[in-house]
């Protein structure tokens, strides 16, 4: 099973990209664990939901940059991981920013 890695990250990712989908078409604040509900208590639900999947969908580029850098080398795949997913959440902080709740 030279290519699991890649496999398995690939279908992780693209689980993620289907919930990120899926939160940004319904705006649905309860597809939220209950959990990570009760620390947030957003003014415009649907508007923190939308910036939410924009930041999910970014954080998925993370495991589906890595799976295809996993074809070429596992090394390079780890390093992909580990450098696109700090910048995914560099960038993650400064979208939900834009979601109304630090006014």
């Amino acid at each position: 099973m030279e290519y699991g890695y890649s496999i398995i990250m690939g279908v992780f990712a693209g689980a993620l990209l289907l919930y990120a989908g899926l939160m940004f078409l319904t705006g649905d604040y309860d597809l939220i664990p209950t959990r990570a509900r009760q620390s947030v208590k957003p003014k415009d639900p649907k508007r923190y939901m939308r910036q939410f999947a924009k930041v999910l969908a970014l954080v998925a580029l993370s495991p589906g940059l890595s799976a295809l850098a996993g074809l070429w080398n596992m090394i390079a795949a780890m390093i992909v991981l580990i450098v696109v997913f700090i910048l995914a959440i560099v960038l993650g902080v400064k979208i939900m920013k834009k979601s109304g709740q630090d006014d």
